[in-house]
């Protein structure tokens, strides 16, 4: 395990893969970033090393998914049962958005696609470093925000088609899929996904499932008693 000073006391970044090539050019650019890292070679190897970890040690976890033994929604879902409230990022392989869905609702602040853009990665890394920690653990749909009210209100304004390709797209199908389900030809599923992306001015399926969690956050939400 490699380590550095906490930057501006914000924590390491703690870097969970069983590959010590990724551990290596993460550790490389974390710190080219000013980012303290600490580098663990298995879900169980952070969690052994927890317990000696002070509260100012950990800025937040960076993990992959697919590992030997524990892999990381397995370690992700242990951490919030164990009530570790600091946020957790995990790596996905490219087009994985069914295990994405799962480490979001299991209490992951955010995933990042493999093969990863560098900046992509920071400015995740940036945003968990910065998030305050919750009182408690993450539920399976946490509490409103203004985010997830944005995020909602954009959704709303799909059309009922592309609300129904993106719910599938959340479910981790792919377009043929999706076209049989409904109905209609592959093409017709791409159009729909253009414009669902388009209205909700997302860059990439990954920023479309973030928004589509974060909105039903809005509708998961108690409603206050009127």
């Amino acid at each position: 395990m490699s380590s550095g000073d906490p930057e501006g006391g914000r924590g390491a970044v703690h870097v969970v893969d069983d590959d010590e090539a990724v551990r290596r050019s993460l550790a490389m650019l974390l710190r080219s970033a000013g980012m303290a890292v600490r580098t663990h070679p298995s879900a169980l190897a952070f969690l052994d090393a927890l317990p000696s970890l002070g509260e100012g040690d950990i800025g937040c976890v960076l993990t992959d998914v697919r590992m030997p033994g524990m892999d990381g929604l397995q370690m992700l879902r242990q951490l919030r049962a164990q009530g570790f409230a600091k946020p957790v990022i995990v790596m996905t392989a490219h087009g994985d958005i069914a295990t994405a869905v799962q480490a979001m609702k299991a209490g992951a602040l955010d995933f990042i696609e493999k093969p990863f853009d560098d900046e992509a990665l920071l400015a995740a890394l940036d945003a968990a470093l910065a998030a305050p920690a919750p009182e408690a653990p993450p539920p399976a749909a946490p509490p409103a925000d203004p985010a997830a009210s944005e995020a909602a209100a954009r959704i709303a304004a799909l059309s009922p088609r592309e609300r129904e390709v993106l719910e599938l797209l959340t479910a981790g199908k792919p377009n043929k899929v999706i076209a049989h389900e409904l109905g209609i030809s592959p093409r017709t599923v791409e159009v729909h996904r253009a414009r669902m992306m388009e209205r909700l001015g997302a860059r990439s399926l990954a920023e479309a499932v973030r928004l589509a969690l974060r909105a039903e956050q809005v509708a998961a939400a108690p409603r206050p008693p009127g």
